[in-house]
């Protein structure tokens, strides 16, 4: 009897150590919008990640716009419906998303939020959070503007979606540091919704009514791109002192050429990556920390080809 007790018992010993190292199962990585470089960049990252995590398989999507929220809503609750075996989200909206990640949280899913916060109302229903500081990112921006234009004069703002949680720190610090730092009139801001081309509209009128704008900040990658395109065609290219924010391709153009005096990059390889090796800790029950700062980087003509940018530019 005690053989046959003790050998039980082994063969309990050996199920519950072969199930803790049999943790894995699906991610899912849902972001704003799967059409923009920068998500796709995110994508690197967690693409980086998986590999080298055994057991685990990723997801990554997002819905066609960044406006689309009722979609990527469906998409959370999708992936908890097929019982992944944990999230990392990227959320449109800072209110609209809270249900979707209860509804993780009651069904024993761990949530890793990255780049735009949930609402208060959400902090209970994720257990990390990785992102810019957005509100110390539009500083720098702010800084980045006044230390080429001045304390006086007029700039413009050409912003992204309305009440989005990076949009709400990122052009609010931006605001504020211009407010205590200087007398800068402030036009705008404009909403493009994350659309080039309507960022590109918005910002030939703002240009063509405000003939003597001094200085003109892009907020999100879209955006900038439209902003500097729009600077290009009107021949305002070098004239008006351009920040932008985040860094692919076009708008590394827009650095090395002089259509932007600076733009802002975020490190968004770093979150896909650490955001899924945050959940993967969180399913294997080692500690992760609540929020992280992923970094910002002033990229410039000057460090635009030293490691410092080429570590974060994609």
């Amino acid at each position: 009897m005690r053989t046959f007790q003790l050998g039980l018992l082994a063969a309990t010993l050996a199920l519950a150590t072969g199930l803790a190292q049999a943790a894995g199962g699906e991610i899912a990585v849902i972001v704003k919008t799967s059409n923009s470089n920068y998500w796709q960049n995110v994508q690197k990252g967690a693409n980086a990640a998986i590999g080298g995590a055994k057991g685990y398989t990723m997801t990554f999507q997002g819905p066609a716009t960044e406006t689309a929220i009722a979609d990527e809503v469906n998409m959370v609750e999708n992936a908890v419906n097929r019982k992944v075996a944990g999230i990392v989200l990227a959320p449109s909206d800072p209110d609209a998303l809270v249900p979707a990640v209860k509804k993780a949280w009651e069904a024993h899913i761990p949530v890793v939020i990255i780049d735009s916060a949930l609402a208060d109302s959400g902090k209970q229903y994720y257990q990390s959070f990785l992102s810019t500081d957005n509100k110390k990112a539009g500083e720098l921006c702010a800084k980045a503007l006044i230390d080429r234009v001045g304390r006086t004069g007029k700039v413009a703002i050409m912003s992204y979606v309305a009440g989005a949680g990076s949009e709400i720190g990122r052009v609010g610090g931006f605001r504020d540091y211009l407010k205590a730092h200087s007398q800068l009139q402030v036009v705008g801001p404009f909403y493009s919704n994350s659309q080039m081309a309507t960022a590109l509209n918005q910002t030939t009128d703002t240009l063509t009514a405000n003939p003597d704008l001094k200085g003109i900040f892009g907020a999100n990658e879209p955006t900038a791109v439209g902003m500097g395109r729009a600077l290009e065609q009107s021949g305002k290219a070098g004239k008006v002192v351009a920040i932008g924010f985040d860094g692919n391709q076009d708008l590394q153009g827009f650095v090395k050429d002089g259509t932007l005096a600076a733009t802002a990059v975020q490190g968004s390889y770093q979150m896909g990556d650490l955001g899924v090796k945050t959940v993967i800790s969180l399913i294997e029950k080692k500690p992760v920390p609540k929020d992280r700062d992923t970094g910002v980087v002033i990229v410039t003509k000057d460090n635009i080809d030293q490691p410092v940018a080429k570590n974060v530019l994609y």
